[in-house]
């Protein structure tokens, strides 16, 4: 499901992307992609894993391939550039970077000389997908590995024993493997006891460490997956609401209704007479913001803000 899980869609198998948007937040995710991040204007508050903070104009964020992160950005104004590539196209010296923090202020990427290439790398990568002239592949490659080289040569690593990286490694497969767990099984019962044990943590444990990663407590998110297969089932047919609650996790139709509701702002009647209920939007981010739509055209975990 894109929006926990993104699997992106490419124009060939050439799996480099980019794009540009403003005054957005975007849900808890993870992929398998690198993910550059860069700030042309004002501000975004972003979560990668462990680490909480807010980015600045002329800052770039680093999401390595399987970190969890989104944003909730909601009342600041930003204008972010995207570009998110398969770590196949930095050879075969890839590894994860383990990088001691993920953000590169303006003033790091000043101080190593990088500001101008980073600058580039956006601009060459942009006109070249666009274009696709002879050889914009290997351009690209190129241009991605020259900085994703330069940047390890001065970005400090974590100072950590490897059997603690090991372990923390450990942890974020597991989540990983949970999630797509609930995805497949939303519709039976998972109880929090139950995904604390798939991670071997106590429940008072595994609540701290999944609020922190993908920012909603397990509820919610359990929650949230539900209502978005049951609103795809809803959409465009005349299916009975009953039926829909009960293969989608929910005991009774009352609390389906007002579950749903919580999260789309309509009923499951209601929804099903909207025009292109589709473009519903979760209220997660509606109680932060006035008005929002999922970016058009692209994976559902954005969200844009517009205040």
């Amino acid at each position: 499901m894109k929006a926990f899980h993104e699997v992106r869609s490419y124009d060939s198998d050439f799996m480099v992307w980019h794009a540009s948007y403003e005054n957005i937040s975007f849900l808890a995710h993870w992929h398998a992609e690198i993910e550059f991040i860069y700030l042309r204007s004002g501000s975004a508050r972003l979560s990668i894993n462990d680490h909480n903070f807010t980015a600045h104009a002329g800052d770039l964020v680093v999401v390595d391939s399987g970190d969890f992160h989104y944003s909730d950005s909601s009342e600041l104004r930003n204008r972010l550039d995207f570009l998110i590539f398969d770590p196949s196209i930095l050879g075969g010296l890839y590894h994860p970077s383990h990088f001691a923090h993920p953000l590169m202020t303006k003033e790091m990427l000043q101080e190593w000389g990088l500001t101008g290439q980073l600058l580039s790398l956006f601009s060459n990568v942009s006109q070249e997908l666009r274009q696709k002239s002879p050889y914009y592949q290997e351009i690209i490659r190129a241009d991605l590995r020259a900085f994703w080289y330069r940047l390890k040569r001065f970005v400090p690593v974590e100072n950590a024993e490897e059997q603690t990286q090991n372990r923390r490694s450990h942890m974020l497969f597991a989540l990983q493997q949970l999630l797509a767990y609930i995805d497949e099984h939303y519709s039976e019962e998972i109880t929090l006891g139950f995904a604390a044990q798939q991670m071997n943590f106590s429940e008072s444990h595994f609540s701290k460490v999944f609020k922190k990663l993908i920012g909603i407590n397990f509820s919610t998110y359990l929650n949230m997956v539900r209502i978005e297969h049951a609103a795809a089932r809803l959409s465009g047919t005349s299916a009975r609401i009953t039926d829909v609650a009960l293969t989608c996790g929910f005991n009774n139709v009352r609390s389906f209704n007002r579950t749903f509701k919580e999260i789309t702002g309509y009923t499951p009647s209601q929804f099903m007479k909207l025009p292109e209920p589709d473009s519903y939007n979760l209220t997660y981010y509606k109680r932060k913001s006035s008005e929002q739509e999922f970016v058009e055209h692209d994976s559902v975990t954005l969200v844009k803000n517009q205040p």
